[in-house]
């Protein structure tokens, strides 16, 4: 199948999800991962009309960024080193793993000058393991109050890649949790009423989507096998 047969695809099963779930499938949006894609990739997954792409290597997306149309949307979701903060903010339009006071600062340094207010998800470590980035959901309310004097950065929800497993209903209580933990912020004014939720990837969004998830992450259901 083609990348554009493969689009159609996945937004296919997108709409049997929200269906399932009683949910409107335009609440969800599809983050095409395009990490190790090359430019070609995305101009063909463009020409079948999708234009919201998600980048993990910071090097890697300001090449892509450089050489495509000026109408794609950016989406990091990688991890963020303080000291590349100023490209960050500059070339994207979201940032989806924020999860250190240290990197809010300094996309807030850069932010400023540049009078915009980006868009960004705590990422949540949700199984609680050692080996991945997220804060804590025990910490995350405090990390959400901390955040307010960013001015400049918009707590929009909570981003989560629950603990693999080859069974997609295994993933389900994990992204019920960050619902729930997102429902708690929104409760005491941290997270907006019409927060986001960042949950769900190749194998599992469908099931993240029945939890809650208003943005979906997919790549090799898109693109097939990175090199």
């Amino acid at each position: 199948m083609t990348i554009v047969e493969n689009l159609q695809s996945v937004k296919r099963r997108i709409e049997a999800a929200a269906e399932r779930a009683g949910r409107n499938p335009a609440d969800i949006s599809l983050v095409a991962v395009s990490k190790r894609m090359p430019a070609a990739s995305l101009r063909a997954a463009a020409a079948g009309g999708h234009l919201l792409f998600g980048e993990n290597y910071l090097q890697e997306a300001v090449e892509k960024i450089s050489a495509l149309p000026r109408d794609f949307v950016w989406h990091f979701i990688g991890h963020i080193q303080s000291n590349k903060a100023k490209i960050v903010a500059g070339m994207f339009d979201v940032v989806e793993t924020l999860d250190r006071l240290k990197i809010a600062a300094a996309l807030e340094k850069h932010l400023a000058p540049l009078n915009r207010v980006m868009p960004v998800y705590l990422q949540v470590n949700i199984g609680r393991e050692p080996q991945k980035s997220g804060v804590m959901p025990d910490a995350a309310r405090k990390f959400a109050a901390d955040m307010a004097p960013y001015r400049h950065l918009r707590l929009t929800g909570l981003m989560a890649m629950p603990p693999y497993s080859p069974d997609p209903e295994n993933t389900r209580k994990y992204f019920r949790q960050t619902r729930e933990l997102a429902e708690k912020l929104a409760a005491v004014g941290l997270l907006a009423s019409d927060y986001g939720l960042s949950m769900g990837m190749s194998g599992d969004f469908e099931v993240a989507i029945e939890e809650g998830s208003t943005l979906v992450r997919v790549g090799t259901a898109i693109f097939g096998g990175r090199k």
